[in-house]
């Protein structure tokens, strides 16, 4: 019966995985249920779940979608949540808030462990660099900036010869002078 069961589960874990564009990793060692739970529930305002992972399920499932994890990123107590890559992101800005957030006295050692991300396996370096990405919002007000800069640029140089004139007139009227026409 155990056995039927694993290969349900890596079937289900290969199917989802091979539909993920990335996946983060963590070492979940030292957390207590509530912050577990706080940790889950801020993944799953995006929707994303994250889901204690036997190691050896999780490496065959990956093996199937033909990645190789070493023995070191899939051992001690871990968990994965995948999705997008816009949901590996997050996940990863979310975990970083958490481990920021961790005090450090109660040994939780909650960490980055690796992952893959678009067809690739990556470290924990990696992952932590994916969480220093700017958000989708971010990067659109930058580019609305950078497009849109030039075009104010020129409307001001052109709005700039008429209204110095008005500016030159206005000053005449208020000394008293008549203004030129």
């Amino acid at each position: 019966m155990p056995n039927l069961i694993n290969d349900i589960i890596v079937r289900q874990l290969s199917d989802e995985f091979a539909r993920a564009e990335g996946m983060v990793i963590v070492s979940l060692k030292g957390l207590s249920v509530a912050e577990t739970e706080s940790l889950r529930d801020s993944l799953a305002e995006r929707g994303v779940r994250l889901r204690m992972v036997r190691n050896r399920l999780a490496k065959i499932a990956l093996k199937n979608r033909g990645l190789e994890a070493s023995d070191e990123l899939l051992s001690g107590s871990i968990a994965c949540a995948w999705g997008s890559s816009e949901d590996a992101i997050h996940v990863a800005k979310v975990v970083q808030k958490a481990v920021k957030a961790a005090d450090p006295k109660k040994g939780i050692k909650l960490a980055f462990k690796g992952g893959f991300f678009e067809g690739s396996m990556i470290d924990a370096k990696a992952v932590a660099a994916l969480a220093e990405l700017p958000g989708k919002s971010e990067l659109r007000a930058s580019l609305l900036g950078v497009i849109s800069g030039p075009a104010r640029s020129i409307a001001t140089l052109l709005a700039a010869p008429g209204s110095s004139v008005a500016r030159a007139m206005q000053a005449k009227v208020d000394k008293g002078e008549p203004a030129a026409t």
